[in-house]
């Protein structure tokens, strides 16, 4: 339950727990990244094993090809061509993929789709 000050107490919706648990996992990508750089595989390991937990919580993750297909779609329904279109296509496509992908990967994704 969140409570700002002085305010009652409320549930978490399920698209904010979703935000929670997708924000834990990318925190313990990131120390993964930290830990196998400063030599610390036992901890990077710990961190890979709390992520296999939180996945659990998560909707099933869309592969790079499906987001593929659905980048091209949004491209062609919102006529996006270049590089100055790609806050319009990543705003079409965000709420469809709505925590079944990767951030980074749909930012390549849609980079790959409108090219240089």
């Amino acid at each position: 339950m969140l409570k700002a000050r002085g305010a009652p107490m409320k549930p978490l919706t399920d698209d904010e727990v979703r935000q929670v648990v997708s924000t834990l996992v990318r925190q313990r990508q990131d120390s993964i990244e930290q830990f196998t750089k400063g030599g610390r595989a036992d901890l990077a390991d710990k961190e890979e094993a709390e992520i296999k937990v939180l996945q659990g919580y998560l909707p099933a993750q869309m592969s790079a090809a499906e987001v593929r297909e659905l980048v091209k779609k949004a491209a062609d329904e919102t006529g996006a061509a270049g590089a100055r279109d790609m806050g319009k296509l990543m705003k079409a496509v965000m709420p469809l993929i709505k925590g079944r992908a990767d951030g980074k990967l749909v930012n390549e994704i849609v980079k790959e789709v409108l090219g240089p």
